[in-house]
């Protein structure tokens, strides 16, 4: 959980950062390289190098009024870029599927991303920084889990079992051992009397303080069979009809 809330909110800072305005500026630049090869189809034929090489000069490419929109440092206005003022050039890509020139600009440029199929508003920025701190917070509680977690443990000797939250309690306190999640979830719940005579619940999270693996020897059905062994008092548990399929029947003591 922590490493894919953590790698969820790098990717959604990155493109909230950088990511969708990068993509803006190479939409929008896309669509100026699309605009001035359609424009050299229908005029080249009439033109002279030098005339398109005015015509080109007095273009800009057509940028959201919003520079959030796009990275920072983009100018505003943008010229066409020099690449389009080169009748031969252009000339020349015309006969090249798909048409390479972009691309081309793209990499001199330090463009890295592609070109979208359309551009990114300032809503769908947002979103992605919301996501973000949503992300942000799941990993910081993830975190908070593990390190909380990591120092924690539960141990059981001949004589008393050690709980996660501290302690030492005698086999002899415990009153009560909720079984019906063993088996399911790995989770068991135990009750044991206190000093003053009241009753304190502490769960064995198998999963979590032991495992079932059994290249390690199943350390959390270990612990449970030596604490049934030493246990006297009222155990819950599903009672399993032999002839069902297993299913839980009602609750046995």
């Amino acid at each position: 959980m922590l490493l894919m809330f953590g790698v969820f909110s790098v990717m959604f800072f990155v493109d909230g950062k950088w990511g969708y305005r990068e993509k803006n500026l190479s939409y929008f630049v896309s669509k100026a390289f699309e605009q001035a090869i359609g424009e050299f189809k229908a005029t080249h034929a009439d033109m002279s190098p030098e005339a398109w090489r005015s015509h080109a000069g007095r273009q800009v490419v057509e940028l959201p009024e919003d520079a959030s929109l796009l990275p920072e440092g983009t100018p505003m206005p943008m010229a066409w870029p020099e690449m389009l003022h080169d009748y031969e050039r252009i000339k020349a890509s015309l006969d090249q599927q798909p048409n390479p020139l972009f691309d081309d600009y793209r990499l001199l440029a330090g463009i890295k991303k592609e070109a979208p199929a359309k551009d990114y508003s300032g809503r769908k920025i947002f979103e992605q920084w919301v996501v973000f701190w949503v992300c942000l917070v799941l990993t910081i509680g993830a975190l908070m889990v593990l390190l909380r977690t990591m120092g924690r443990s539960v141990a059981i000797d001949g004589e008393a079992i050690y709980p996660a939250g501290g302690g030492r309690v005698p086999f002899g306190d415990l009153v009560r051992l909720d079984l019906r999640k063993w088996s399911t979830k790995g989770l068991a719940f135990v009750w044991a009397r206190t000093a003053g005579g009241a009753e304190r619940k502490f769960r064995i999270d198998g999963l979590t303080y032991g495992g079932f693996k059994l290249e390690q020897g199943e350390p959390a059905e270990r612990l449970m069979r030596v604490l049934r062994e030493n246990f006297s008092g009222e155990v819950i548990d599903y009672a399993i009809d032999d002839g069902d399929s297993g299913a839980p029947a009602t609750p046995a003591s």
